[in-house]
């Protein structure tokens, strides 16, 4: 089906950064996956095209509002290649959005430029080792001491923990509300040239190579009251009013990931050769991708949808929890499918159908699992 969600903008966009993947990405992917991460000159040279200041105001270095859009072509045209940009959709789709709603004028005066540069790089710590969907089971706390927060505790599962600059972390400011445990929690911005932070080890994934995951803790950390990012004991309905972003963006790359898979199989089937003829001459290859391709429009007509609404600001939490689910289980699916008709090469990582099945496995999983997005999307439905 024509796709009538991008205009001829997206078009230029969409063209100046797949040739920038070619060039600037692709050719040292490997490199960056047996590093554990991307160097970080890729974040600076995405700053200068642009794409690290999405609606940070130009008055801070950025490109101003910016249509959702542009991120899900990013997130497009790197599944199209095998690639991951790093951590960039981390650090510009999902945390930077904290910062640009919630931080005060001073805050945005010392954070923001570095964002827009590539030269500040983000993340956010909420996962602990005993809490992880369940938020208000946080136990990272701090006391005051002066004009301080001093910080004490341990997060687990942080993407770009060991490369962030900057990470929000969510920390327990007063205890619970017996009645309403979602009470007491509050976000700081903590500097990782603190002292009393440290990295531990950076967890040995069955996918995402190139985006490190660490294990982070904070002893006596002193942060700065000035780095309270909001109100003091309101982090939980700031993630609440958060998440549908994360949410909606690991569907849009479930979409992607979808599409490139069948784009990178429909090349395989066509080019080997098995019992004398093309796997794609065969009536199960044509049947199975047929399939594949008849869901992955439907999901990219509910992606469509998305975008939309997200621009608009219409975009609900059930929205995005439908876009997550749906979008990663489709992909799940699918990239299996594109994998069996690969035969044995498509267990062997030199293929990127193997980078994709191993890569879109734990997208049912972070962001809130495929469970909590039906407990979701089942409140809304009243039950």
């Amino acid at each position: 089906m024509k796709r009538t969600v991008y205009d001829e903008d997206h078009a230029a966009f969409r063209k100046m950064l797949r040739e920038f993947i070619a060039k600037e990405v692709v050719p040292v992917y490997d490199d960056w996956e047996k590093a554990g991460f991307a160097s970080r000159d890729l974040y600076r040279k995405l700053g200068e095209l642009g794409l690290m200041g999405f609606d940070i105001p130009e008055e801070y270095g950025g490109v101003g509002p910016t249509s959702y859009k542009y991120q899900a072509i990013v997130a497009e045209e790197a599944a199209a290649a095998g690639v991951m940009l790093g951590n960039q959709e981390l650090s510009t789709g999902i945390v930077l959005p904290y910062l640009l709603a919630l931080a005060n004028e001073e805050q945005r005066a010392r954070w923001l430029p570095g964002c827009a540069t590539g030269e500040t790089i983000l993340a956010i710590a909420m996962t602990e080792p005993g809490a992880g969907s369940d938020l208000a089971g946080i136990r990272t706390s701090v006391r005051r001491s002066g004009d301080h927060f001093v910080l004490n505790g341990e997060k687990t599962f942080i993407t770009n923990g060991s490369q962030a600059d900057l990470i929000i972390v969510v920390v327990r400011t007063s205890a619970a509300d017996p009645d309403n445990r979602r009470t007491g929690l509050s976000l700081l911005v903590v500097d990782t040239t603190s002292d009393g932070f440290a990295v531990g080890r950076r967890l040995d994934k069955i996918g995402l190579k190139s985006s490190d995951t660490c294990e982070i803790s904070f002893t006596d950390v002193h942060v700065p009251v000035r780095n309270l990012l909001g109100e003091q004991g309101r982090a939980f309905d700031y993630l609440t009013r958060n998440l549908p972003r994360e949410r909606l963006a690991i569907g849009v790359t479930g979409y992607a990931t979808a599409r490139a898979a069948i784009d990178f199989t429909l090349d395989y089937v066509r080019n080997r050769e098995v019992f004398g003829r093309t796997v794609a001459g065969f009536q199960n290859t044509k049947f199975v991708l047929a399939e594949c391709q008849a869901e992955v429009t439907a999901l990219e007509s509910l992606i469509d949808r998305a975008l939309e609404l997200e621009d608009n600001g219409d975009l609900t939490a059930e929205d995005a929890a439908m876009c997550k689910l749906v979008g990663t289980e489709v992909a799940g699916r699918v990239i299996d499918k594109c994998l069996q008709l690969h035969g044995g090469y498509g267990y062997i990582l030199e293929y990127p159908i193997a980078r994709l099945y191993a890569d879109t496995r734990v997208s049912r999983i972070y962001g809130g699992t495929s469970e909590v997005q039906k407990t979701i999307i089942a409140k809304s439905m009243g039950l």
